[in-house]
This record gives C-alpha cells, sequence and structure tokens, in this order.
C-alpha cells in the first residue's frame, strides 16, 4: 500500500480526505508501493517556494518536486527511494478556483492532488502541444475512475 504522508500547514483543510484520494489514485498509477508527500499551504508560502523554484514572484495553484531516486550501491543502478516526490497544493487558490469553477474545495483539491502527481511522473502541459494533449487526457482519465469510485474530483475541460 502507498504511504502517503498529508500535512496541513494552512490550517483550513481535512488532511484524512486528501490522503485517501492520493492512496488511491497511487493504486490507479500502478505506484502502490510509492511514497508521497502532500502539503497544503497558503498564497504567501506558496509564493515563497514559486520565486524560490521557479523563478516567478507570484502564487500558483500546485507545485511538484520530484524524488531523484537514482543512485549507485555496491556499483550498480537502483532506485534510492520508492518516494515519488512532494507534491504543495495552495489552499488559498484551492478555494478561489473551487469557487470559480462551481465545484467544491474537496473537489478542486484532488484536482490539483492529481495534477501535481502527474507532474511527477513526468507529465508537463508546460511544453504545449502534444504534451498537454496527453496530460489533459490522463487528468480525465484519472479524475473519472476517481469520480466512479466515489472521490470527488473536479475536471477541466480542455481550452
Amino acid at each position: 500500500m502507498a504511504a502517503v504522508d498529508v500535512t496541513d500547514e494552512s490550517g483550513r483543510i481535512e488532511c484524512a480526505p486528501l490522503e485517501r484520494a492520493a492512496t488511491r489514485l497511487l493504486d490507479l498509477l500502478g505506484k502502490s508501493d510509492a511514497e508521497l508527500s502532500v502539503v497544503v499551504v497558503g498564497d504567501h508560502r506558496m509564493r515563497e517556494l514559486n520565486h524560490r523554484w521557479r523563478g516567478k514572484d507570484r502564487p500558483t495553484d500546485v507545485l511538484s518536486f520530484a524524488q531523484d531516486g537514482e543512485g549507485e550501491k555496491e556499483g550498480a543502478p537502483y532506485e534510492a527511494a520508492r518516494s515519488l516526490g512532494d507534491v504543495v497544493i495552495s489552499a488559498d487558490a484551492a478555494m478561489r478556483q473551487a469557487r470559480d469553477g462551481g465545484w467544491t474545495l474537496a473537489e478542486e483539491l484532488n484536482r490539483l492532488l492529481l495534477h501535481g502527481v502527474l507532474h511527477l511522473l513526468g507529465f508537463d502541459h508546460e511544453r504545449g502541444g502534444e504534451e498537454a494533449r496527453r496530460m489533459h487526457a490522463e487528468e480525465s482519465r484519472l479524475s473519472a475512475r476517481l469520480i466512479d469510485e466515489g472521490i470527488p474530483c473536479a475536471r477541466e475541460e480542455l481550452g
């Protein structure tokens, strides 16, 4: 079973539902033995992280920090850790986007979680074109699966 650690630094969300969604998402992705850290912060902290790691002096809704699991042990490559990495979600952005999208906060948090995890797995919509379409298709597929299993997840239309 996946090891998921959810921390709410914003003081505004319930961790257990997000942890359940993350665990099921990793199962659906065939990563049931993976470790994932999810941290929910406010816009102020998200702005600091976005500036430090991406050079963008503004908050964003989700950031992903992939774990570099490659290393050497006794001269052979190995996975140093089964950790996928960290997903950081802005509670403030999630609240705004849920309101603007017409869905619940839980749906938006799970959408952002899904988006962040796909980034950890190498998907990158910012490359545009086919890569953006591929990521969107995977988001749609996985959000539908989560919804079918009773886990709320917003579905963003490709625009």
